[in-house]
């Protein structure tokens, strides 16, 4: 049943879409306003909602997108009219990650639809094939009913992005208050697997020789941490997290096999996958042992058999799904005869993993320069706080850290995610620093932000917005001059002479430090391993948002590495 609000007794329509907000729970919205939508942020502020105004759309959206994912409540992004709507890249970012967003943009007055007016642009069908609900409410006393129906979307089955429209003469125009009704919260309706897909799966499980389980962000965001650890400690089952299913178990537990992927990919004879789709971060699943059994749990039936054949589909909400196999793994336990943890298995992993660990360590360990990423990476990853949240985006840059930093803790590292998408960096870095310190906190962990210089500079300038919102945010640029691979200084000029520049090429040893101080952030240089250690110590003390420039070798025409896939 709807509530009517009381006072005064008449609204804007602003004013209505804010208080329709507040009645879904919103506290915090991203954006950057203009015309026709200013009057929404003045109202949302009035209201107690906080607006964090961004410089560019695309990093506002892709930190309301981040904030589905963090949270597990549908970010939001505000945005203007044209233009506007159209640089939200979060919503294909959404889209394809399944994160609950919710994308609003004001468009031109309903009235002068079809006769070139201001920014004019069907917003409702552009976003159509990228969102599970888009939609225009048919007139003013409609915004809340649109509003609540646009909440339940996003989080109903698969998550994912909507997007509602208001015209100009909506947002300016007055009405009854006793005509705004205002609706409650969103709710989700959770499903299950069917008992006996649940009995079978934890048969197969107890009965397998070389079990595996698969962790991927769907697990994150669903919160079944706790379940998922319970199932790992009954089974003694090694686990295997996808880039941002890292934490949900955390790294440093003895049955991670991150540092022997494939081998334990192609060796399992039962492989559990939760919440991660088998697309190319998991080769598709084309590298699973061929004679494996299969059980894929994922809320969205249309993931099963996608790209192999799966022969025990779970089907339903993970929080409901892991913890019906926790149950059925505990009462079918003592029935399964001579049950024993899968010994053989991880011993064999086990020796996989020294080897591999070996390998890396004198990566670490190089002194040569300029540092390699390897070299650089083993500085940060000894300093970095374990309760920090962690943000990469780059190519190498993105590639190598999934494999060198570990992660104690869920919804704690993010990256570019399964659309490749780069200019992530600082609209997650804000959104995961507000969702993690909704108030001021002196204690509070930084977030560290790793990224290639040329995917910083897809949204360098909001380090301003950072700066602005006093977050302790710490910007580690990884310098190699370019795109993939960079040029020394004497190479670009000699190719710059004559306009034989790769398209690759940026400008060696960008001051990115500088640019970092000119919007109002602490900025350092450094070039060596010792200087990374005291730029970042001294960023850590600070606490405020800093960018380190970091010199490393640019590795010019070499291949990239996706170290990720070859492990």
């Amino acid at each position: 049943m709807a509530d009517s609000t009381s006072s005064p007794s008449t609204i804007t329509g602003a004013q209505y879409i804010a208080r329709a907000l507040k009645s879904q729970g919103v506290t915090v919205v991203f954006g950057l306003v203009g015309t026709p939508v200013v009057e929404i942020s003045d109202a949302m502020i009035s209201e107690g909602i906080r607006f964090i105004s961004f410089r560019h759309e695309q990093s506002a959206s892709y930190a309301a997108s981040a904030w589905g994912y963090l949270t597990g409540e549908p970010g939001v992004c505000l945005v203007v009219s044209g233009p506007g709507a159209v640089n939200g890249g979060g919503v294909f970012n959404s889209f394809i990650n399944n994160w609950p967003t919710v994308f609003i943009a004001g468009s031109c007055e309903s009235h002068l639809v079809g006769l070139g007016a201001f920014q004019e642009l069907d917003q409702v069908a552009l976003n159509k094939p990228y969102t599970k609900y888009s939609a225009r409410p048919n007139d003013m006393s409609q915004i809340g009913k649109v509003v609540q129906t646009a909440f339940n979307v996003a989080v109903a089955g698969k998550p994912g992005p909507v997007y509602i429209d208001f015209p100009a003469d909506y947002i300016k125009g007055k009405l009854n208050s006793n005509s705004a009704p205002v609706f409650p919260k969103f709710s989700v309706n959770y499903t299950s697997p069917t008992p006996q897909s649940i009995s079978k799966a934890a048969h197969a499980l107890l009965s397998a020789k070389s079990p595996l389980i698969v962790i991927g962000k769907g697990a994150a965001i669903s919160r079944t941490e706790d379940q998922i650890l319970k199932l790992v400690e009954l089974l003694q089952c090694p686990f295997l997290p996808t880039p941002m299913g890292k934490g949900v178990v955390s790294d440093s537990n003895t049955l991670n096999v991150s540092a022997a992927r494939s081998l334990a990919l192609g060796s399992a004879d039962v492989v559990l996958v939760l919440g991660a789709r088998l697309n190319w971060i998991l080769h598709f699943g084309k590298k699973f042992n061929p004679n494996a059994t299969i059980i894929q749990a994922d809320v969205d039936p249309s993931e099963i058999n996608r790209s192999i054949d799966i022969d025990i589909p779970l089907v339903g909400h993970l929080e409901v799904t892991v913890q019906q196999l926790v149950d059925s793994v505990i009462s079918q336990k003592p029935s399964i005869e001579n049950y024993q943890p899968p010994a053989e298995f991880l011993s064999k992993l086990s020796a996989k993993i020294s080897a591999n660990t070996l390998s890396i360590q004198k990566k670490f360990e190089s002194t040569d320069l300029p540092m390699s990423y390897y070299s650089a990476f083993n500085v940060l990853r000894k300093l970095i706080p374990d309760d920090s949240t962690f943000i990469s985006e780059g190519a190498n840059t993105m590639d190598i850290a999934r494999s060198v930093f570990e992660f104690k803790h869920p919804r704690k590292r993010l990256d570019a995610g399964t659309a490749g998408t780069m200019g992530i960096g600082l609209g997650y870095a804000i959104s995961s620093h507000i969702a993690y310190n909704p108030q001021p906190n002196p204690t509070s962990a930084p977030t560290i932000a790793v990224v290639g210089d040329s995917a910083f500079g897809f949204s360098a300038i909001d380090i301003e917005t950072a700066v602005r919102n006093d977050l302790f945010l710490i910007f580690v640029v990884i310098n190699n001059n370019g795109i993939y691979f960079g040029l020394d200084q004497p190479t670009f000029s000699k190719l710059n002479s004559n306009h034989s520049l790769p398209a690759t090429a940026l400008i060696p040893d960008l001051a990115y430090h500088d640019l970092g101080k000119s919007l109002g952030a602490d900025g350092y240089l450094v070039t060596t391993p010792e200087s990374l250690h005291e730029a970042f110590t001294s960023a850590l003390k600070n606490r405020k948002t800093a960018v380190i420039n970091c010199l490393i070798n640019p590795g010019s025409m070499s291949k990239i590495e996706f170290s990720w896939q070859k492990v």
